[in-house]
């Protein structure tokens, strides 16, 4: 058997190190996204497939005999489409896909679909912690009266796409002291967040829920349908020995 691990969250990290010193035959995929991530434990490579077809042709090319997805579950497309092909294909195919957050009490969240909504409930003159990466910021072109921070990991190609912005450059993990310092200091009134669920990245929410921060929560994508699923690390490494 030789597993491929759709890498990209803290659990795929997690998988990584297990599987290695299990010796379970198994390489990682990251589809490159940040420019400096951490270093995986199974042989790595990076870079998308090129489509579908692309996937198809290095799942043969690999001999890969399954399939375990623990990317990020807003990469709806890497994970329709990996289960889809998987499907055809006959090969087993299995997604991690850790539990949504739930508002808990003393939250104070507007749950939307999708970025846009955003300018339907942040007035004008709000300053705004998007906290959803640099990919989506075409998204909140309609939040021009407004002054939006957006946090990366990696420093930005280029400015800012709108006037009223300004990059934070910070890589993860951070604490719900650290988090709240920085609302503080960039007197921060709403937080966007997409609903990526798990703990390290909850601790933005719970800093939130100690300022009184208001918070505009991005629900998930649609996620592959009819398919193995299992939302924790060793839930997946189960599966993985019951192949």
């Amino acid at each position: 058997m030789t597993l491929l691990l759709l890498a990209g969250t803290s659990q795929a990290q997690e998988l990584a190190c297990e599987l290695s010193e299990r010796g379970t035959p198994a390489v990682a995929s990251l589809a490159g996204a940040t420019r400096a991530p951490k270093p995986l434990a199974l042989p790595t490579r990076s870079g998308g497939f090129g489509g579908a077809d692309g996937f198809r042709a290095y799942l043969a090319e690999a001999g890969i005999s399954a399939v375990l997805d623990a990317t990020h579950p807003f990469a709806h497309q890497i994970s329709q489409r990996s289960a889809r092909i998987c499907a055809d294909l006959g090969l087993p195919y299995c997604q991690l896909l850790r539990p949504a957050w739930q508002p808990q009490p003393g939250d104070d969240w507007t749950m939307v679909d999708h970025e846009a909504e955003a300018a339907q409930y942040i007035a004008p003159g709000s300053t705004v912690f998007l906290a959803t990466g640099r990919q989506t910021l075409p998204r909140f072109a309609n939040l021009s009266g407004c002054h939006l921070i957006c946090r990366q990991i990696d420093p930005p190609d280029g400015p800012f796409p709108f006037d009223n912005g300004m990059f934070l450059i910070g890589r993860p993990p951070f604490t719900v002291a650290d988090e709240c310092d920085t609302f503080r200091r960039l007197g921060v009134d709403w937080l966007v967040v997409k609903n990526a669920g798990g703990v390290a990245p909850a601790t933005k929410l719970t800093a939130a829920r100690e300022l009184g921060l208001r918070v505009l929560m991005i629900n998930r994508p649609r996620q592959p349908s009819g398919v193995c699923r299992v939302s924790t690390v060793q839930e997946a490494l189960d599966w993985v020995a019951a192949l």
